[in-house]
């Protein structure tokens, strides 16, 4: 099985995460998925494959030299978003592309456009793997997946290429947030390890968002609406007020690089009980602090004009950003680094607006840089994944392991 027919065979299992489930792995088909690829592991070989019972692969590649060698590790994502189904992903292949409209699907006219996204030009000539425009594709994280098994079976072919011993680990849950939760860093066993969970080539990442959840839940009061006059309390309204006291333009349509954002992503209310939500984000420790103490002084603003008890904050830490546990093994990236410029990808270091399992493997004492897998419009019906960019990131997860077991 070559690359790409591992990667469209992965892509056929349906691994949504859900959030609501407080399970590990969050959904089943995630443990189906993870049972395949042990079988398959077991079937190439590799040695010290284990799956516990939370979904979590590691397996081990035996290094090939006596020379003392760092064992490093390549790691990926078995669930795909919630943001879309991931059931019946329907895939195909538009050959040589050459730069026009592809039409997903004819009777809905869903159509991936240059117009809407020119990435696509970028990728003129290439092999395209597309949506039927009804799931997602699940590039993220199986691209990631596919590229790091297929670059173990190619050292396995090669014995030439000399390399230490490498671990690979696949784990559950990385959409809803929970990927490292259960991650159990002394058992995987390396000095430092990748996440191949990028996007487009050539992306090598070391700063991520820190970031946090906020819950705002609004008591208000129900009355007749014809008698409600000094008795009513709208706690729609009132969490209306709220969201307007946040400024407007810090937001995700309108930030970009090392802004950060508060990003509203769920309101739920009637006039007795009202809910909003947010993610808050900012690379910056102390401006992202600030904006946590923002959104406690507005709470207590709508408290000091409402009354005590109106608004009620669930406020809660999710990541934070590596760079401060990646600085000082700065190697690692300059390994990444050399070895994407040895096969001819230009390295093009930048932070990430968001957040990977590398970023809370690092705090766990697990150095993890993240590095591309190749896909793009992640999320959604419009996902696609040139070829050429899988076998890059393979090519390079092969040239890591031969330069680390070289210097």
């Amino acid at each position: 099985m070559n690359l790409v027919e591992r990667f469209l065979k992965y892509v056929s299992f349906d691994t949504q995460s859900d959030e609501l489930t407080r399970l590990t792995p969050s959904t089943p088909g995630q443990m189906v998925f993870a049972e395949y690829l042990k079988s398959e592991l077991e079937s190439l070989g590799l040695e010290d494959i284990t799956l516990d019972e939370n979904g979590y692969l590691f397996a081990t590649l035996p290094a090939n030299t006596d020379k003392e060698v760092p064992v490093i590790g390549f790691i990926a994502h078995m669930d795909t978003s919630p943001d879309m189904s991931g059931k019946n992903v329907t895939p195909r292949i538009v050959e040589k592309y050459d730069g026009s409209d592809i039409v997903l699907c004819t009777e809905e006219n869903i159509v991936l456009s240059p117009a809407q996204f020119p990435e696509l030009l970028d990728h003129k000539g290439e092999d395209l793997i597309v949506t039927n425009g009804k799931t997602l594709l699940g590039a993220d994280d199986k691209a990631g997946i596919a590229e790091i098994v297929s670059a173990v079976v190619y050292l396995q072919e090669h014995p030439e290429i000399k390399h230490g011993k490498i671990r690979i680990g696949f784990n559950p849950d990385e959409e809803i947030g929970e990927g490292a939760h259960k991650f159990d860093v002394q058992k995987f066993g390396c000095e430092w390890a990748y996440t191949m969970d990028g996007g487009e080539v050539g992306e090598l990442e070391f700063e991520n968002f820190n970031a946090a959840a906020a819950k705002i839940i609004f008591k208000g009061r129900n009355v007749h609406p014809g008698y409600a006059k000094h008795k009513m309390i709208n706690s729609i309204r009132i969490a209306n007020q709220f969201i307007t006291m946040l400024p407007r333009h810090e937001t995700p349509e309108h930030t970009s690089g090392y802004e950060g954002f508060y990003h509203l992503i769920g309101i739920q209310g009637d006039v007795e009980q009202s809910t909003v939500s947010y993610i808050i984000r900012d690379h910056d420790r102390n401006k992202f602090e600030d904006r946590k103490k923002e959104i406690e002084h507005l709470v207590n603003k709508i408290n000091a004009e409402f009354g005590k008890g109106t608004a009620t904050l669930e406020l809660r830490d999710q990541y934070y950003n590596m760079r401060e546990k990646i600085e000082p093994v700065m190697h690692i990236i300059d390994t990444a680094f050399a070895a994407m410029e040895a096969v001819g990808v230009k390295p093009n270091v930048k932070p990430i607006r968001g957040g990977t399992d590398g970023a809370q493997l690092s705090f766990k004492g697990l150095p993890c840089p993240n590095i591309f897998a190749g896909g793009l419009n992640f999320h959604g019906r419009y996902e696609f994944v040139p070829i050429q960019n899988m076998e890059k990131a393979m090519k390079v997860i092969v040239k890591i392991a031969e330069l680390v077991a070289s210097k």
